[in-house]
């Protein structure tokens, strides 16, 4: 055994005994990819003694690499005598039937069978082989999303059933291990490529960022063991608060509005949930109102506000139609479910700016009177006014005259006012509430980055 192998195992058992993340008496699930942080994971913790189960999925995402991996996960389990669990998954069946991007089916496909794995080995956990780089790039996503303190220190030693015991490690270490071990392991040939953000900071920015400031990383890192730190104290105050605020179904909301930080400790209530910061901001604003309803965006929450309370319960009490509406506040800029720029402005500032159906000018009064705006796809029967028509038309005619093809029909946002479409966003605007000679204001909304002509 080489020095650095005793090293490397010394230094994990005492990670693992730290935070308390792995005992003796149980199984433990480690998801191998057949990728290097995968293959030390488990070489580490079945060296260390632990009664380790492998769980390889094949997502069948790259033709004969992806069945090279599973023999590669194969071999090195029968080498090492661990019992290895395979499952094939269909991402593009999934996908289909819930619009998520690849990296989201993926994941939740996963994570639901290691759940599944969990409770027929009764095991302790699942291993994951997540290192430091990982998680400086995990805190870099999150910065860039805006997270707030609970998100940049998300990639933490154990997330519930989760756990990441080569956290201290960076690639380097891990591939020497490897090599000392005289171990191999396979490359995602996806790997190179910067389709994926997490690729393009890992290919590009943080190189970039280590030659105009060596060290980057490390300061990242440290960055994170001082929120970390500061999180504690953080969590702690949030929990005070919501014993004070919110007994988990019912929420003071009115009352909460009056703190000096309402938004930030709606957003911890809330999270767990589901719910959005963009969301939390939104509600906020309704506490005043009756009525007004917001669904998690996995559609299995709803909370409903009404005269400064807010009440929270299971989404099932919606239609399927309720369910996929996104409740929006027009006098801020639209951050989810698509970007939209809005700005009020008076009407001596009108100007018509040829930018075709990817800006939409309303006159300002259309906001009064409190109306519910929403963004939603499309329903079978949803009609129209056009701009410069008197009569309305089907948006599903309005699609089949643009030659739109049926994923860019699904795709489409069509923003309503009161449930009434006003808006096909990028395609058509109507003639609702125009801007004329008795505007005095006009709401000037434009959609960013998105096309619905293209697929």
């Amino acid at each position: 055994m080489t020095g650095f192998i005793r090293e490397f195992e010394t230094r994990t058992r005492e990670f693992i005994e730290r935070h308390q993340l792995l005992r003796a008496d149980a199984p433990v699930v480690v998801a191998l990819s057949g990728g290097a942080d995968s293959v030390a994971l488990l070489a580490v913790l079945h060296r260390l003694g632990f009664d380790c189960r492998a769980a390889h999925c094949n997502f069948h995402l790259r033709g004969e690499e992806s069945m090279r991996d599973m023999r590669h996960c194969q071999q090195l389990c029968e080498d090492m005598g661990v019992d290895l669990y395979v499952r094939d998954f269909d991402v593009e069946g999934r996908r289909a039937a819930t619009g998520e991007s690849v990296e989201m089916a993926c994941r939740e496909l996963r994570y639901a069978w290691f759940a599944d794995l969990l409770d027929r080995e009764g095991a302790q956990a699942v291993a994951v082989g997540h290192h430091c780089e990982d998680r400086a790039e995990t805190f870099m996503l999150n910065l860039m999303r805006g997270a707030g303190i609970t998100g940049l220190v998300s990639m933490r030693p154990r997330s519930g059933d989760v756990v990441r015991p080569l956290l201290p490690f960076t690639r380097a270490e891990i591939e020497r291990y490897l090599h000392d071990l005289d171990l191999d392991f396979i490359v995602d040939s996806s790997n190179a490529g910067n389709e994926y953000r997490r690729n393009r900071l890992r290919n590009i920015i943080f190189p970039a960022l280590e030659d105009a400031f060596p060290g980057a990383l490390e300061s990242v890192l440290r960055t994170v063991a001082n929120l970390e730190e500061s999180h504690g104290l953080y969590n702690e105050i949030v929990q005070s608060k919501r014993a004070e605020y919110f007994d988990g179904k019912v929420l003071q909301l009115g009352s909460l509005s009056s703190e000096a930080h309402a938004l930030t400790l709606l957003f911890e209530f809330l999270r767990p949930s589901g719910f959005t910061f963009t969301q939390c901001s939104n509600i906020l604003d309704a506490a005043n109102s009756s009525g007004q309803k917001f669904v998690s965006p996995d559609g299995k929450v709803l909370a409903e506000v009404n005269h400064g309370v807010l009440e929270i319960r299971g989404a099932d009490v919606l239609s399927q139609e309720e369910r996929d509406e996104y409740p929006v506040n027009m006098s801020r800029d639209i951050i989810e479910p698509v970007r939209i720029n809005v700005s009020r402005n008076p009407v001596e500032n009108f100007c018509n700016e040829r930018l075709g159906p990817s800006v939409a000018y309303f006159d300002a009064e259309a906001l009064n009177g409190s109306p519910h705006w929403a963004l939603r796809h499309w329903r079978k029967g949803d009609r129209i006014i056009p701009f410069g028509s008197r009569a309305s038309k089907l948006v599903s005619d309005i699609f089949a005259g643009a030659k739109l093809s049926a994923a860019q029909k699904r795709a489409a946002w069509i923003l309503t006012r009161n449930g009434e479409p006003v808006w096909i966003a990028g395609l058509r605007n109507s003639a609702a509430f125009p801007v004329g000679p008795g505007t005095k204001q006009y709401i000037r909304l434009h959609i960013i980055l998105t096309d619905i002509n293209q697929d």
